[in-house]
C-alpha cells in the first residue's frame, strides 16, 4: 500500500488539514507584508531643501510658504519646486514674477530637506535623508532583504530536509520575530540593513516549509486545493498590509505591527503536525504513525487505522535509502532529476523576473500607493479561484505555459501601443501583471509535486533560490532605457516567453503519487531497469518454488 493511499483511508481532507492551513496562515500572511514592505516603509515623499539658511534678519517672516519657496527652491519644467536643489541667495525678484534672473547660482541641499507629512509620518527616507544623491540606498533596502531571502531559501531547504519540516519552522518563526523587531529599533542605515537581510533569510524559511509541509499532508485529489488556498494568504496579506499602511503611517511601527501575526504562529506552533511523509521516508516509522493517527482521529477515520501498523507504513515507501543524507548535489547526480532541476530552475528564474518587472514597471492609474496597492490585491483573489478550476481540470504544465505565455504576449502588444493610449496600455499591463500572477500560484505547487520527498525541500529551497536571483536582477533592467526605450519590455517579453515554453520539458503532475524517492523519478522512465525489475521478481519466484518443492 502506498503512502497516498494510507493517506486516502485517513482522509487527506479533512479536519486536520483544515488545522493545518489555519495555523499556517497566521505566519503566511506576514510573508506578503514583509516582501511589499518597501512600498510604504521606503516610500519617498514629496520634498524639498530645508532653506532656512537662506534667511537673512527674519526677513522670511513677512512671506508665505509658496513666496519663500519662491525666492528659495528653483523650479523645474513642470512647475514643481526642485528636490535636491536651492538657489545659493534668495532670488527676491521672482516674487514678482520676473524671469530676468538667469545667472541666479543653485547649489545641492546642505542643510537637510523638509519633507511632506500629509501621506507618511516617516519613511526610511525621511529617517536618514535617503533621496538625492542618497536614493539608491534607500531602493537598495529592498535589494538587501531579497538577498538575504535568496541565501535562506536553500539554506531552510537543506535543513528541513536533515532535520524536519516542524522543528525548522518554529525556527523560522522566532529568527524573523527578532530580526524584524531590531531591524524595527535601528540606530543607524548600517544596523537597518543588516537587521534587514537576516529577517528575509528567516522569512523565507517560513515561505518554503510551510507550503511543503501542506502539500504533503494533502492527498493527492485534494493537492490543487492545498496549493492554491495556501497562495491566497498572499493575497490576504497583500490586503491586510493596505489596511495596516493606511492606519500606521510611521515606519517604525508599521514593521513591528506587521510582524505581529507570529507571535500567534508561535503560541499555535505547539499544535503544528510533523509531515508523516517525511517522517517514513526517514524510517521514523513510530511518530509516523503518531502524527497519522492524530489525522485518523480527528477525521473520524479511527476505524481505518487497523490495517495500517509502523511497519505498513515503512513498506508504503519501500524504503531503500537507510539513513542517507541527502544534498543539493544529488539534485543534479543522475539524468531524469537533473533535467527536472535545470528546466524547474529555469522556469521560476523567468516566473519572479517577469512578475517583478512588471510589478514595478505599470503606470496609468494616477492613484495613492494605498488605493494602488488594494486594486492589484483585490485582483487576484478572482484570479487564483479560476487557477484552481483550471488545474483541476487541465493540468499544471499546460496552465505554467499558458500563463508565462500569455504574460509575454501582453508585455508584447504593449511594445507596439503608443503612451498616449494609456487607458489601453493599462488594462493590457493588468492582464499581464494577473497572467504572471497565476505563473506564480502554478509553480508553486508544480514545484512540490515534481520532487521527491526526500529531496523537496532542497528541490523548492533550490528554485526559490534561482526565483529570488530574478528579483534581485529584474528592477535593474530598467536602466536599460537608457540605450533603447523599447529595451526592457523586449527582455521581459523574452524571458516570458522562453520559460514558458522550457515549462513544457516539464511532466504533468495532475492527480499523479508524490514521489518518495530519487528512484521513483528515474525507474520510470528506464525500460531497462523495468526490464530488470520483472526478470527479479520471476527469478525469486522461482526461487520460492523450489524451496516449496524441497518443503514438501
Amino acid at each position: 500500500m502506498k503512502f497516498d493511499n494510507i493517506l486516502k483511508e485517513v482522509n487527506g481532507f479533512g479536519k486536520f488539514q483544515l488545522k493545518l492551513v489555519l495555523i499556517q496562515m497566521l505566519s503566511r500572511i506576514s510573508l506578503p507584508c514583509h516582501f511589499l514592505l518597501n512600498n510604504f516603509m521606503a516610500a519617498v515623499p514629496s520634498h524639498h531643501c530645508n532653506i532656512s539658511a537662506l534667511d537673512e534678519g527674519g526677513i522670511f517672516a513677512n512671506l508665505t510658504s509658496d513666496e519663500k519657496l519662491a525666492v528659495s527652491v528653483p523650479t523645474g519644467r513642470d512647475g514643481t519646486p526642485s528636490s535636491c536643489e536651492m538657489f545659493s541667495l534668495p532670488q527676491y525678484q521672482y516674487l514678482s514674477g520676473s524671469n530676468m534672473s538667469v545667472d541666479a547660482d543653485t547649489i545641492q541641499c546642505h542643510n537637510g530637506w523638509v519633507y511632506d507629512s500629509s501621506t507618511f509620518k516617516s519613511t526610511l527616507a525621511t529617517e536618514w535623508d535617503l533621496v538625492c544623491s542618497k536614493k539608491g540606498m534607500n531602493k537598495a533596502t529592498a535589494t538587501i532583504f531579497f538577498i538575504g531571502v535568496m541565501i535562506g531559501a536553500p539554506l531552510f531547504g537543506f535543513l528541513s530536509d536533515r532535520f524536519g519540516r516542524r522543528p525548522l519552522l518554529l525556527v523560522s518563526y522566532i529568527l524573523s520575530l527578532t530580526f524584524a523587531g531590531l531591524s524595527a529599533f535601528s540606530t543607524s542605515y548600517a544596523m537597518f540593513s543588516i537587521m534587514r537581510f537576516f529577517t528575509g533569510m528567516s522569512l523565507a524559511g517560513i515561505s518554503i516549509i510551510s507550503i511543503v509541509l501542506n502539500v504533503e499532508w494533502f492527498s493527492i485529489e485534494h493537492r490543487t486545493f492545498s496549493g492554491v488556498i495556501i497562495s491566497l494568504d498572499w493575497t490576504l496579506g497583500n490586503l491586510l498590509l493596505v489596511g495596516i499602511a493606511y492606519c500606521v503611517n510611521e515606519w517604525r511601527m508599521l514593521i513591528l505591527v506587521v510582524t505581529s501575526p507570529l507571535i500567534l504562529a508561535i503560541i499555535a506552533w505547539r499544535w503544528l503536525p510533523e509531515s508523516a511523509r517525511w517522517l517514513v521516508a526517514k524510517g521514523k516509522a513510530d511518530d509516523a504513525y503518531y502524527y497519522i493517527k492524530k489525522c485518523a482521529d480527528m477525521n473520524n477515520r479511527s476505524k481505518y487505522l487497523s490495517t495500517i501498523t509502523p511497519m505498513t507504513l515503512l513498506e508504503s515507501v519501500e524504503n531503500e535509502t537507510g539513513d542517507k543524507k541527502y544534498t543539493l548535489v544529488d539534485l543534479f547526480r543522475t539524468p531524469n532529476i537533473r533535467k527536472l532541476a535545470i528546466c524547474s530552475g529555469i522556469v521560476w528564474y523567468g516566473v519572479a523576473f517577469t512578475y517583478y518587472g512588471i510589478s514595478l514597471n505599470i503606470t496609468g492609474f494616477g492613484l495613492s500607493p494605498h488605493l494602488t496597492q488594494l486594486i492589484f490585491a483585490s485582483i487576484e483573489m478572482p484570479l487564483k479561484i479560476a487557477v484552481y478550476y483550471f488545474l483541476k481540470k487541465i493540468g499544471r504544465r499546460l496552465g505554467e505555459m499558458g500563463s508565462l505565455l500569455s504574460t509575454g504576449l501582453c508585455l508584447f502588444i504593449n511594445i507596439f501601443v503608443s503612451q498616449d493610449k494609456w487607458l489601453f496600455r493599462t488594462i493590457v499591463a493588468v492582464i499581464g501583471k494577473s497572467m504572471s500572477e497565476a505563473s506564480f500560484t502554478i509553480m508553486f505547487l508544480f514545484t512540490t509535486e515534481l520532487y521527491p520527498t526526500v529531496v523537496r525541500q532542497n528541490g523548492v529551497g533550490y528554485t526559490s533560490f534561482l526565483a529570488r536571483l530574478g528579483v534581485s536582477i529584474s528592477p535593474l533592467i530598467m536602466l536599460l532605457e537608457d540605450v533603447w526605450c523599447l529595451f526592457p519590455a523586449v527582455i521581459y517579453c523574452a524571458v516570458a516567453v522562453g520559460s514558458g515554453l522550457v515549462a513544457s520539458l516539464l511532466p504533468e503532475t495532475l492527480n499523479a503519487r508524490l514521489p518518495e524517492f530519487i528512484e521513483d523519478i528515474e525507474k520510470p522512465r528506464s525500460s531497462d531497469q523495468h526490464l530488470q525489475s520483472h526478470l527479479t521478481i520471476e527469478k525469486r519466484a522461482k526461487t520460492v518454488t523450489v524451496h516449496q518443492n524441497l518443503d514438501g
